[in-house]
């Protein structure tokens, strides 16, 4: 069968293709564009039409190139739009990095302390919680939406309501609301009613691997495409990414991207004081399985470089970075790579400067020297984070699987095997296409179970090994 996956992330998305013979699966990226946030004058917003825009160019590319059998979106996690009863979309994307989080955050945890929402959810804390947007739109009294929509979508279901006409909600990316219970498998109505939020608005929860429509007769004109089924794949990213781990079941996996996301599998949530206190998250995966999880801010930091230097008028690219951090003195200077200040957008230069002056009485001038420190602080972190995640679990991670656009970064892979002291296994680049393709490849009786996935993609593609030094 010919598979099609669309992979939007929050400096990239793409139109992957996958061929699997019976014996291999091969790859092939049909099209690549750029995404990235708006500023206007009341926030950070998505360019919706845009994404939506090179999401349907790239089907119509790759329906002239061959037939298309099957097609899964995933994308991150957290942001939505609401339509009305005639399915209009009502409003903008907001960012989940947008300052409306922030502005409100004490507001919010008056409403429920976060103690109790991590009992009911299982949820991180974080600004960029759907929760977090929903009730920030009520605080900020700009929740009108919110009462006269007929339906809230996220965004992977919003695009894949727009090919299908069908209105639904993928399982993995509610799970990361801070709305959902695993214990119930629903909406948490103590959540709903707190926040002022109208159940009325949640479609129907839907399972991956689930096939769960096809493309409209209208849009299969416009993209002169045949219809396709469309297969609810993991939607929320990381969970696809997770799927294509190239380790063992005694690794840490570690996907690597704009956010680094450490974790591992279990068959149950754990939620613990020590869980919420260290803020590790739980989130869902396909059925009978789910991830434990603690967030990093990942390469955001690096992109955060490139645009400081681009304003300057100064273009790099990450291989510059590399470049650059390699040359660079190591361990000079240290820093948190996930204060709060670097979640916003803008001035990062100034802002590592500012913690290193604080920690150190010094910090970095060149670009080496920046980069050097987000590496190493990124790799220090992922130390933090196994640790963290070997206490809570009673378990040991013998190597660590990394995943996505991290494994082309061979500075990045071989501080993290130095400084967590095991080795690291570099897999695919584009293991979230890869795990969305499984699902798919699971809907329609390809493979029997994700282990099966895994064992073909790992005699489909190379592990590149970083021991410890």
């Amino acid at each position: 069968m010919n598979y099609l996956a669309f992979d939007l992330g929050a400096s990239s998305g793409k139109i992957v293709r996958a061929r699997f013979d019976g014996n291999q699966l091969r790859l092939e990226t049909v099209s690549r564009f750029e995404n990235h946030q708006i500023r206007q004058e009341d926030g950070l917003y998505w360019d919706f039409p845009a994404i939506q825009s090179n999401m349907l160019s790239g089907i119509a590319k790759a329906a002239k190139s061959g037939p298309i059998d099957s097609f899964g979106i995933d994308t991150f996690c957290n942001d939505f739009s609401f339509i009305d009863a005639s399915g209009k979309i009502m409003a903008p994307i907001h960012s989940y990095r947008d300052e409306r989080t922030l502005r409100t955050a004490a507001r919010s945890n008056r409403i429920m302390p976060p103690r109790k929402l991590y009992e009911l959810t299982g949820n991180q804390r974080a600004p960029f919680n759907t929760l977090m947007q929903l009730a920030a739109m009520r605080i900020e009294n700009k929740a009108a939406v919110l009462d006269e929509a007929a339906h809230f979508l996220f965004l992977p279901d919003l695009l894949a309501y727009g090919l299908t006409g069908e209105i639904l909600t993928e399982r993995t990316v509610s799970s990361v609301s801070q709305m959902y219970s695993f214990e119930t498998k629903d909406w948490i109505d103590e959540i709903l009613n707190a926040f002022r939020i109208p159940r009325a608005l949640f479609g129907k929860l839907t399972d991956p691997g689930t096939i769960s429509g096809r493309l409209s007769g209208r849009m299969s004109a416009e993209l002169g495409a045949h219809p396709f089924d469309f297969v609810s794949v993991c939607e929320h990213d990381t969970a696809s990414a997770f799927l294509a781990s190239a380790g063992t079941a005694d690794s840490l996996i570690l996907s690597s991207g704009t956010w680094s996301v450490a974790g591992c599998e279990n068959e149950k949530p754990i939620i613990t004081d020590f869980g919420f206190e260290n803020n590790i998250a739980n989130e869902g995966s396909i059925k009978g399985c789910h991830r434990i999880l603690k967030n990093v801010m990942g390469s955001w930091l690096l992109q955060e470089l490139i645009a400081d230097y681009r304003n300057d008028g100064v273009t790099y690219g990450y291989e510059d970075l590399t470049r650059a951090a390699r040359q660079a003195k190591p361990e000079q200077w240290s820093i948190d790579v996930d204060d709060p200040i670097f979640f916003l957008p803008g001035d990062i230069r100034k802002k590592i400067r500012t913690q290193c002056l604080v920690r150190h009485d010094a910090a970095p001038e060149t670009l080496g020297e920046f980069a050097r420190v987000i590496e190493e602080g990124l790799a220090l972190k992922y130390r933090m984070a196994l640790e963290q995640l070997e206490e809570l679990t009673g378990r040991h991670f013998a190597a660590i699987s990394v995943i996505g656009g991290g494994t082309k970064d061979s500075l990045l892979c071989q501080l993290t095997a130095n400084i967590c002291g095991r080795p690291v296994l570099a897999g695919h680049a584009e293991a979230t296409s890869l795990g969305n393709i499984l699902v798919q490849m699971l809907a329609h009786g390809e493979i029997k179970n994700i282990t099966e996935g895994r064992e073909l993609i790992a005699g489909s593609f190379p592990i590149k090994t970083y021991d410890p030094k």
